[in-house]
C-alpha cells in the first residue's frame, strides 16, 4: 500500500475536475479524497496499490477533465490511513 499527495495548479476549479479524479479513483481501486482549496488549486489525498498509484497519478497528469487546465502537478509521498475504505469528492 503506498500513498500519496497531489497538488494541481491551474483552471481546475468549477469544471467538473474532483468529479473525474473520483471517476478515475474508482477504476484504479484508489482509497482518499479530493478538495478544492482557497487559492484556486485542488489537493489530492490517495492510496493503494503501488502499480494503481502510478496509473491513477498518469490519468490525474493526463487531465481528467476537459474543461480543466492543468499548470503543474506537485506529488509527494502520504501517509498510509488503513481507516480509508472509498474515494470521496469534498
Amino acid at each position: 500500500m503506498q500513498a500519496i499527495n497531489i497538488h494541481i495548479f491551474g483552471h481546475v476549479q468549477g469544471v467538473g475536475f474532483r468529479y473525474s479524479t473520483q471517476l478515475i479513483a474508482r477504476k484504479h481501486h484508489i482509497t482518499g479524497v479530493v478538495w478544492n482549496v482557497s487559492d484556486g488549486t485542488v489537493k489530492i489525498e490517495a492510496q493503494g496499490a503501488e502499480a494503481d498509484i502510478e496509473h491513477f497519478v498518469a490519468a490525474i497528469k493526463a487531465n481528467p477533465s476537459p474543461f480543466a487546465r492543468i499548470d503543474q502537478v506537485i506529488v509527494t509521498a502520504g501517509t498510509v490511513d488503513e481507516n480509508r475504505r472509498t474515494f470521496r469528492t469534498i
